[in-house]
């Protein structure tokens, strides 16, 4: 065939323009984008030793979905029992089962949720972005406050602000969420009616247009996000005073007042924005424990989530949802671990990205 003319003034669209071909190529080659590339090739090995984990200790969990089945019903023959069973394919050898999980990992297919008569892709994705925004203003509310309080206990250390707010970190430590969520409903929501008990939204609400949907969805967000950020505020504010009192004693920090530097920019710009580098750090541990939390303040709040969903498929032993679960939840992770990574760069300019 005959080459394929081209109109005057019309650019050939199946090829990329030299300024694109251009920008493509420096993106290629920016270490950022390499080191990128080979966390994520690195995670790849993780993930599916997790899988594997995951699909060794729940089959360790007594029961199946065939007994909550026939405790459902009331009573059940052997027969029918086995049928479930067979329907389910629980009536395999436990390698069999693994050999199709495995299988299904690879191809990134999650299975199918019987229960809920859906695939667990649609389900995880239906819940994941209740969690996700759960989640989001929660570890903002806790990183703000926590980092606000740990650097005002650090720069009055000794006072009786600097005690009160250690006693107010402990107690943020012992109390449990559960308790917490339950009594911020009894008094905000039973007693003074301030806010909705539970949910997303408000059911059977009327269309009234997205500005009152928005402050329909605040108003159900304030206490889960609340209740969820409590536990991590008080850490978030031991471990900023810890850095800031650290990183207030050493040379360039004293340097900087013995040029008379005011305190207020000394803090601001030079002992605070080295100490968000360890309280980055943290941030990518907390991500794990934060999705474990929110499992009980979902459940407490009726929060649509990933969490709730979780606790669900534990109750009705739903293997296939949970594991799906797990899997999403660690791919989760693993993302947060390598954007906190990456911001080390941006908040400290010494620090350089390598492949």
């Amino acid at each position: 065939m005959g080459a394929r003319a081209v109109l005057p003034g019309h650019r050939d669209r199946r090829h990329p323009s030299g300024a694109a071909r251009a920008a493509i190529g420096h993106l290629t080659a920016s270490p950022t984008f390499r080191y990128s590339v080979g966390r994520v090739l690195q995670a790849i090995p993780t993930i599916l030793l997790v899988g594997v984990a995951n699909f060794l200790l729940l089959r360790l969990a007594p029961g199946d979905m065939a007994d909550v089945l026939a405790g459902e019903a009331g009573a059940a023959t052997p027969e029918y029992m086995a049928q479930l069973r067979a329907e389910f394919g629980l009536d395999q050898s436990i390698w069999v089962q693994f050999y199709r999980y495995a299988t299904r990992l690879v191809h990134f297919d999650l299975g199918y949720s019987f229960r809920y008569n859906a695939t667990v892709f649609d389900l995880i994705i239906g819940r994941l972005g209740a969690t996700v925004l759960l989640m989001a203003v929660s570890i903002t509310i806790a990183m703000s406050l926590g980092v606000l309080l740990g650097t005002a206990a650090a720069r009055f250390r000794g006072t009786v602000f600097d005690e009160l707010i250690s006693i107010v970190s402990t107690i943020g430590f012992a109390v449990p969420l559960f308790w917490v969520g339950m009594m911020a409903i009894v008094l905000f929501s039973v007693r003074l009616e301030w806010l909705p008990i539970g949910g997303m939204t408000t059911l059977g609400a009327p269309e009234v247009g997205w500005v009152n949907h928005l402050i329909d969805m605040v108003r159900h967000l304030v206490l889960p996000a609340t209740t969820l950020s409590i536990f991590y505020i008080a850490i978030y504010a031991r471990f900023a005073r810890s850095a800031v009192l650290e990183v207030s004693q050493l040379d360039f920090v004293r340097t900087a007042r013995a040029k008379g530097i005011s305190e207020a920019r000394i803090l601001l710009r030079h002992v605070l924005r080295n100490a968000l580098l360890s309280i980055v750090t943290l941030t990518g541990y907390q991500l794990g424990s934060m999705l474990s939390g929110s499992i009980v303040v979902e459940t407490v709040f009726a929060w649509p989530g990933l969490g709730r969903l979780a606790f669900d498929a534990v109750a009705g032993r739903d293997f296939n949802l949970l594991l799906g679960i797990f899997f999403c939840n660690s791919l989760l992770v693993i993302l947060m671990n390598v954007i906190v990574d990456l911001g080390y760069a941006w908040l400290d300019p010494r620090i350089e990205v390598h492949s």
